[in-house]
């Protein structure tokens, strides 16, 4: 009869050899898009086989579809965190577009992979139940700066939650996603560390003046 020790630690080395297997497959499928990696060489850089990721994932669409909700995950776990509430109005909504510009600026293979997906038409983001109901405690947060700002100092630009994610989405994710090209077409790496801070401080300055109807 097995022991339940070791039924648990085998359960743990399952758990830890499938998020070893999602992290090296996240960057695969970052660099390579979805039709470009391979199975193959994942297995390869794991030094284990291609039969083994099967038997966890099933298939190469599965396994890239747990990337995505791991991907995912990491962004509404970060969101939970944001703690803006003690602050006034404008300060929180400029701290929350701050916030945003960093993450996507610590988490590129993210941003590489929304833009896989896109190019997909988010085919395979609506094939998983978990994203679909993942939700974004985001926009929660938003709607409750929002609230308050047009209480109390000045927000009248009539715009919601995720309006406002959007516009503050935008700008981060564009700086990221489009940095190549960019960088190509007018000679600025928008992501050089001389630029950060401004750039930063910009996203801030914008939803600002937009929702206090100072941007016209």
């Amino acid at each position: 009869m097995t022991s339940q020790p070791a039924a648990a630690e085998r359960q743990r080395d399952a758990e830890r050899t499938k998020a070893e297997i999602l992290e090296v497959a996240q960057q695969e499928f970052a660099r390579h898009g979805y039709a470009g990696a391979r199975v193959d060489e994942i297995a390869a850089r794991m030094r284990t086989t291609k039969r083994m990721i099967y038997y966890y994932f099933g298939s190469k669409e599965r396994l890239y579809i747990a990337v995505l909700e791991k991907a995912y995950a990491e962004v509404r776990d970060m969101e939970r965190t944001i703690e803006v509430e003690h602050l006034a109005p404008v300060e929180a909504i400029r701290t929350l577009a701050e916030l945003t510009f960093d993450h996507h600026d610590l988490h590129r293979e993210f941003i590489k992979l929304v833009a896989i997906e896109n190019i997909h038409q988010a085919e395979h983001i609506r094939k998983s139940p978990a994203l679909a109901n993942l939700g974004t405690p985001v926009l929660d947060l938003i709607a409750a700066i929002l609230d308050r700002g047009a209480a109390g100092v000045g927000f009248v630009t009539e715009a919601d939650a995720i309006d406002v994610h959007m516009l503050i989405s935008s700008f981060c994710f564009f700086r990221v996603a489009n940095q190549h090209t960019f960088g190509a077409l007018f000679g600025r790496d928008m992501t050089a560390p001389e630029h950060r801070d401004r750039l930063r401080a910009m996203v801030g300055d914008a939803i600002v003046a937009y929702l206090r109807g100072t941007g016209s």
